[in-house]
Formats: C-alpha cells, structure tokens, sequence
C-alpha cells in the first residue's frame, strides 16, 4: 500500500504567497513515490488567503483546507494540522517558502529509514538581521540553561514526525501554552537533524513582531521550566542571608544607632525572607492548577474542505 505524506502549512495573510507555494511544492511531491496531501491551515487571514486556498481546494483533491474562526497563532494552526492529518509521515512548514521544498526528498528518506522525529536545523536565515540572529542563539543558550531538556540549536517549526509520534501530540502535549518544536525534540523516538539554509521570504512580511517573539520566549520558558517560580525561594534565602549580615553588623555597631533601629531592621529582614518564600510556595501550586483551570480550546474550526472527519482537538 502506497505511504502518504502530510503537508501541514499554516497561512495568516500570505495572499501573495499562496500561489507560488503551491507550483513550487506540488511538482517535488508528485516526484516523491509517496501518495501527498497538503493541508493548508487558514489562521484567521484578514486578507484573500481564504478565498485562495479554496479555489485551490476545489481545483485539487490533494488540497485541504481548515478555516480558524479567529486567529489562535502559529502554534495552534501547526496542532490542527497534526491532528487533522491522516499521513504516515507528517511535515509542518510555512507557505512564505523560507522553508525550502526541496528539503522534502531528504525528509522522506529519513522517514523510509523509521526515524520518528526529523529536526529542521537553520544553518543561515537569509532574512535574519544581525540582531536576530544575536537574540535566536541567546534564546537557545538561556532554555538550554534553566530547561532539563536540551533543545537542538536554531531548530525552526519547519520538521517532520511519523504518524506514531504525531499519535503522542494529538492525544498529550495538548497544554494551552505552547512551544510545538520543543514538545517535537521531547517526546523521544529516533531522531535525525536535517540542516537547511532559510531563503527570503517570497511574498509579504514576517507576522512576528519583536513584542510577539518576546512573548513567544517567556511562554517557552514557562513551558519547560519551573526555574522562575522558584525566584520566590531563592529571593527568600538570599533576604535571610542578607538580613543575618545585617544583624551582625547592627549589633556590633549599635552604639551610635538610634533606640529600636537593630529591631526594625532585622525584623523587616526576617518578614520579607518569610513573604517570598511563601510566595514561591504558592506559585509551585498556582502554575500546576492555572495551566488546567480554564481549559479553553487550542482552536476552533470554522470551515473544513476535502476534509473528513475529524481526529481530536
């Protein structure tokens, strides 16, 4: 029986795009040996990328297409792929071509050899500044350190799974704050790296905004490690310190301190050391029962083409 590869793309306003990814990506699956379905993601697009992706739908059964009602981000649009997706081998990348079809060959070779987890690695962003190359390798260096896991350097969400790895993403790793290409380097399964060198966008602008990526970072942080809930305690007993350094020196130089200082000012050392240590506490707690409390969908659909029925959302 023929293997079928999915194409994941999530879209936001890439009207211009649209088109040439489609003639650039078509001719190099017909040439895979694998039966191919592209599953474009519609993110809320406020411009024609809908109407486009439709049209295309209606023109090839190989196209479908879901409809968000709203946007939900990148990383939601890159789920509903997966989750929608009924190939053997499944392969998330973006439709500004940054992420070259070309590589798609090699993919499905590492597939063919039962690797699980295929890592896209940047070796050279052609629409990268200085600046983000700077902050990219910066943000890698601080997960790496305050994170278990270890994270494959400039991994971008261009990568690929096996339908037994996508089966572990649609039913765990369903948290509301997300970061998919670390939850694909942790589940495990055999791994192979794949190094590729972004190109210039085809058409439009990127729809990350420095204020987006820096949320993007914090989120990412917040997902894989639990070092920042325990500032609280590590604040409380630098404080207990500080207040135990004050205490000597205040009692060995009270002389000429006026009548109550020593009191007040290990007391107010002793309370604050107390206060974060409490409040480190109650963040271990409040961050277990906030990421499950309001349990609100990763998205929703709006509309589905040439698609069947759903596998879980």
């Amino acid at each position: 029986m023929e293997k079928l590869l999915s194409v994941v793309v999530s879209v936001y306003n890439e009207e211009q795009a649209l088109p040439l990814f489609y003639q650039t990506v078509k001719p190099v699956l017909e040439k895979l040996g694998w039966d191919y379905e592209i599953l474009f993601i519609n993110d809320g697009s406020r411009d024609n990328s809908l109407e486009i992706l439709r049209e295309l739908a209606a023109q090839d059964d190989h196209v479908k297409v879901i409809g968000f009602s709203r946007n939900f981000g990148h990383e939601a649009a890159m789920i509903a792929g997966i989750d929608y997706a009924c190939g053997d081998g499944i392969v998330c990348m973006d439709a500004d071509l940054q992420h070259p079809p070309s590589c798609l060959p090699e993919i499905v070779k590492k597939l063919e050899d039962n690797c699980g987890v295929i890592t896209m690695v940047r070796t050279q962003n052609a629409s990268a500044g200085v600046v983000k190359n700077i902050t990219s390798a910066g943000f890698y260096w601080l997960i790496n350190t305050l994170s278990d896991v270890e994270f494959e350097p400039n991994a971008s969400d261009f990568f690929a799974i096996s339908r037994q790895a996508a089966d572990v993403l649609r039913k765990n790793y369903r948290e509301k704050v997300r970061f998919l290409r670390g939850y694909v380097q942790n589940i495990g399964f055999s791994r192979a790296a794949i190094r590729y060198e972004a190109q210039e966008r085809a058409a439009g602008e990127s729809k990350y905004s420095i204020r987006k990526l820096f949320t993007f970072s914090i989120n990412t942080i917040l997902c894989f490690s639990n070092l920042p809930l325990k500032l609280g305690i590590y604040a409380g007993g630098l404080a207990a310190l500080m207040g135990i350094a004050v205490m000597v020196y205040t009692l060995c130089t009270r002389q000429g301190a006026p009548s109550g200082y020593a009191t007040i000012v290990i007391l107010n050392c002793f309370m604050f050391a107390v206060l974060f240590l409490i409040v480190g506490i109650i963040g271990e707690y409040m961050a277990i029962l906030f990421s499950e409390l309001k349990d609100r969908p990763i998205y929703i659909v709006e509309e589905m083409r040439n698609v069947g029925e759903k596998q879980k959302k």
